[in-house]
């Protein structure tokens, strides 16, 4: 039976590169001289330290830009809060999103089954299954997911036929 899996996975190299890249800049850009500007990732998390909020805005805008250019969507990631570490020291941890999370999955197969087509999905996991009879329904599927749920970067992998 033809199926196919709905995941939300980034490219981990791609953002560590990212990251990287933005870490390079940083250290040659004039406006940072001097400061304490600084950006690391640890697993899924990436934390920004700097000396101002408005510090923290220009790294963020430079590491979406590199995360842009290595074909990463910005969508995967989660703004925290801006706080406060010792002196006049500022930090902000954005973390990566992996995996859908359980009311984008209940949502994504309440979609499913209401749109009447000849398809199931079942939540896996930080996965949805979608199962059907035939690909044209499985890829009608799809779009309609796409259409659907735009604030959510999904993939889809695992198509079997």
């Amino acid at each position: 039976m033809p199926s196919f899996d709905t995941v939300c996975e980034p490219d981990m190299p791609k953002v560590k590169n990212g990251v990287d890249n933005t870490s390079k800049e940083i250290a040659t850009r004039f406006d940072f001289k001097g400061t304490s500007a600084s950006i690391e990732i640890k697993d899924k998390d990436i934390t920004l330290v700097g000396d101002a909020d408005f510090q923290l805005q220009q790294i963020e805008d430079v590491l979406r830009n590199k995360l842009t250019k290595q074909e990463v969507d910005v969508r995967f990631l989660d703004k925290g809060d801006v706080q406060k570490i010792g002196g006049d020291k500022v930090k902000l941890v954005i973390k990566v999103r992996n995996g859908i999370e359980s009311e984008v999955a209940k949502k994504i197969q309440r979609l499913i089954k209401d749109s009447k087509t000849k398809v199931q999905a079942a939540i896996q996991g930080d996965a949805v299954r979608v199962t059907g009879a035939k690909r044209d329904d499985l890829q009608a599927a799809m779009a309609l997911i796409r259409k659907e749920v735009p604030d959510v970067p999904l993939s889809f992998n695992n198509f079997r036929d």
